[in-house]
């Protein structure tokens, strides 16, 4: 194995927190010595000890002289646990090699510069472009204090999301769907409409595989009015996470004590076009901690959402299937550009199978992970 063989078994640990440590970043780390893996950690969960705490402790004795991989650099500061970088040092490793440095604008570069001042080898950049994808989300919030933002569709091939009679059960396959609750669970919130409470009566909960432990997301809702039921699946369902509705500053205050009562929080935001603001809501989102958002529709919170340029990241599902009519549900509802010159553009955009069904990924943006 060489640098690069260990800097990828750091990547694999790093993932394995995935979901469990938002708003901290996945971190996975590990020891070596006399060229084979003697120890190995990743970030487990907030509060809890990091990924080169854990690796170090995993080696002992044999960690002294050793080299040490790790994802992100090494902190140089107490926050939930003591600076990494003291760890580093009383274990006497020889050599950190890092693959990005800490995007923290008020940190970054500080735990490389310390261990360097107190004479251990540091070297960074190595899979850089993996470990900021994989930390994409909190790169995006520690740098602008906003939810990393995904949009997800899955529709027909030509183009449309329910059937005229709003029926979209199911337009993707197993598999696909398994993948969106693996994406759930990596989320801190998941974003519908109001119309897509009323029409699909949605739990918006995290299902995966007996034996798995699951995490359910922030249940947001965008409601302008208040006019939900509060008898909707999002509000009976057993989680310990909570449902929040963004509402407008004029939202009648007897519909926001019925859903209060039945467990919802609401928050007033300011509206836009006569809806709810979703820039503001991505604003109060980021206040709140929150730092990633999956938005799972419908056609006009995803086209209000596209039009604010608040999307970072497209995820679109395509299923074999064809309705064949102009009346079903498109998957975008509401004003377009007038020239193509005005399109919105997808970068570093990936194409795969999901059995059947094709799944197209890109970013907004020429920059990022």
């Amino acid at each position: 194995m060489n640098d690069r063989d260990f800097m990828r078994r750091a990547l694999e640990l790093a993932a394995l927190g995935r979901g469990f440590v938002s708003p901290n970043p996945m971190v996975g780390a590990v020891v070596v010595k006399d060229g084979r893996i003697v120890g190995q950690g990743w970030h487990r969960a907030v509060g809890q000890a990091h990924a080169e705490v854990n690796a170090i402790d995993d080696a002992g004795p044999r960690s002294r002289g050793a080299d040490l991989y790790v994802t992100l650099e090494p902190c140089n500061h107490t926050g939930r646990t003591p600076p990494c970088t003291r760890r580093i040092l009383e274990a006497g490793i020889r050599r950190v090699v890092v693959a990005m440095e800490d995007p923290n604008p008020a940190v970054t570069g500080g735990g490389n510069a310390f261990l360097r001042a107190h004479g251990v080898t540091v070297e960074c950049g190595l899979c850089a472009d993996e470990a900021r994808r994989l930390n994409e989300a909190f790169v995006k919030y520690i740098t602008t204090g906003r939810p990393f933002v995904i949009l997800k569709c899955a529709a027909t091939l030509d183009g449309q999301i329910a059937t005229r009679s709003g029926d979209a059960r199911w337009i993707s396959g197993p598999a696909s769907r398994r993948l969106v609750h693996e994406m759930r669970h990596a989320v801190d919130a998941i974003l519908v409409g109001v119309n897509t409470v009323r029409s699909d009566d949605p739990r918006l909960t995290t299902r995966l595989e007996p034996g798995r432990q699951a995490r359910d997301p922030l249940r947001v809702i965008l409601d302008t009015r208040l006019s939900m039921d509060e008898k909707a699946a999002v509000l009976q369902v057993d989680s310990d996470s909570d449902t929040l509705i963004f509402c407008g500053p004029d939202a009648p205050v007897d519909r926001r004590r019925r859903l209060e009562a039945a467990g919802a929080r609401i928050e007033p935001v300011p509206t836009a076009g006569g809806h709810v603001d979703i820039g503001a809501v991505m604003a109060e989102l980021g206040r709140r901690g929150v730092a990633s958002c999956l938005v799972e529709g419908g056609s006009r919170v995803s086209s209000a959402a596209l039009a604010a340029g608040v999307i970072d990241k497209l995820m679109l599902f395509l299923a074999p299937k064809l309705l064949g009519g102009n009346d079903g549900v498109p998957l975008f509802r509401g004003p377009g550009p007038d020239r193509m010159a005005d399109a919105r553009v997808l970068h570093r955009v990936r194409v795969r199978r999901i059995e059947e069904d094709v799944l197209i990924e890109g970013y907004f943006g020429e920059t990022g992970p």
